[in-house]
């Protein structure tokens, strides 16, 4: 398995979120342009300053806990609402 070194940049990118999705799932089934902009968006919307973060939230179900997106396992209200404005945006820029 290959490891990726994850660096800030400040704004996500599709070869970005292509590259990962290869390496460690073997293929991107998502218009990685869409999300990155969702991603993208979002963050700037949260004035939020990984969007790494999110991007592992929405991909991989990881806690953000800053964010306080899971409580015992579970989602949060506050996570539901930050996967429902990625997927939101997502769908607005797939169009």
């Amino acid at each position: 398995m290959k490891h990726i070194i994850i660096v800030k940049t400040g704004n996500m990118t599709a070869t970005q979120i292509t590259n990962y999705l290869v390496n460690e799932y073997g293929k991107c089934k998502h218009d990685a342009h869409a999300m990155a902009e969702a991603i993208n968006q979002t963050r700037e919307d949260m004035d939020y300053d990984n969007e790494w973060d999110l991007f592992h939230l929405l991909v991989e179900n990881k806690p953000i806990n800053s964010l306080i997106t899971h409580s015992y396992g579970f989602h949060t209200a506050n996570g539901r609402g930050i996967i429902e404005r990625i997927k939101n945006y997502y769908y607005e820029n797939k169009e």
